[in-house]
């Protein structure tokens, strides 16, 4: 019979999953009350204010750092069955999704820039290639006796991610009409003044605020010509990524740890949801303006990805203890 003490120590870290599950789960509600009540503008042209959008890069920042350091506690790990550096992989992802959005927060909020292409983008990339190794490794670890019906699937859900992202790829940009750009708006709603000329457009010089260092606007002309190459690697990634993930639900399904690993794969397909909309927002949508509702899939993918980890973790831990306890008993 367990003394009160071993009752004690076997519960901590299961309450301890379940506390940080019910933290994910009600950060992910906040968020989605956040953009719901928020995301719209209270007037067209307006645009969203500014404590909004600091708003949703403090759920996501936070999201996905949770995230990160919930994957590098399974790193650390001696206990985990799926392996160390799977985790390690994925914890690299998340945290450099947030130093990537860190960077995308400078650019976009503090310095007023919105470049094709930017500093954070770097990180961003390390994102997608961790990621990718980290399920790789997490695939090959099991053996894919997938049934017919589940290849059919795998297959299915492959050539409809190729062929959305092929269609975005080629997607032409709308072209926003002069009447209904900014300068155009400014000189309508400008009365005019005395000698019968409404007010000039401003340069496009004057566009770019000039709080922004000299180095940040030169890494910015420097990284332009590469901009489509980076959206071409994304469009990529994201297709593989959705491969693999269909793969690792198939592969750990009804599986002993096929709860942690289903939230891993919920958790790519909300990042692939909102990776497709931002590229078809930003082909299709004319100024379009970062903030969206379906943007808060970026902060649903974090806290899956951080759930999924703390599932891994608890399981892991609890059914080695139980193999130590039974192994005592029998000396």
């Amino acid at each position: 019979m367990r003394t009160t003490s071993e009752k004690l120590t076997s519960s901590q870290p299961m309450f301890a999953a379940q506390t940080l599950v019910v933290a994910g789960i009600a950060w992910a509600v906040l968020a989605l009350l956040f953009f719901l009540l928020f995301s719209v503008p209270e007037s067209p042209g307006l645009g969203r204010p500014l404590w909004y959008s600091i708003g949703t890069l403090i759920f996501e920042l936070a999201a996905f750092l949770g995230a990160a350091i919930l994957c590098f506690r399974n790193w650390r790990s001696p206990q985990i069955v799926s392996g160390r550096n799977v985790w390690l992989a994925i914890g690299i992802g998340m945290l450099c999704y947030f130093l990537g959005g860190v960077l995308f927060g400078l650019w976009e909020l503090y310095w007023n820039l919105a470049p094709d292409v930017s500093l954070g983008d770097f990180f961003y990339a390390i994102t997608y290639i961790a990621l990718t190794i980290g399920m790789v490794m997490a695939v090959s670890g099991r053996k894919l006796n997938l049934e017919v019906w589940q290849w059919a699937v795998l297959g299915a859900i492959a050539l409809a991610g190729i062929a959305l992202a092929y269609w975005l790829a080629v997607a032409e940009p709308i072209e926003v009409p002069e009447a209904a750009s900014p300068q155009a708006i400014e000189q309508v709603a400008s009365p005019a003044t005395g000698s019968g000329t409404s007010a000039p457009a401003p340069a496009p010089a004057s566009s770019t605020p000039q709080t922004a260092p000299d180095f940040i606007l030169a890494i910015d002309q420097a990284l332009t010509p590469v901009a489509v190459y980076v959206n071409l690697f994304y469009v990529i990634m994201d297709v593989l990524l959705l491969i693999l993930a269909t793969a690792l639900l198939l592969a750990f399904w009804g599986g002993r740890f096929s709860q942690s690993w289903r939230m891993i794969a919920a958790a790519t397909f909300s990042l692939y949801i909102a990776d497709m909309w931002f590229k078809y927002a930003d082909v299709r949508v004319a100024n379009y303006e970062s903030g969206s509702l379906l943007e808060v899939f970026w902060i649903f993918s974090a806290v899956l990805f951080g759930i999924g980890a703390v599932l891994e973790y608890d399981i892991s831990t609890r059914s080695r203890s139980r193999g130590r306890r039974r192994g005592g008993s029998s000396d």
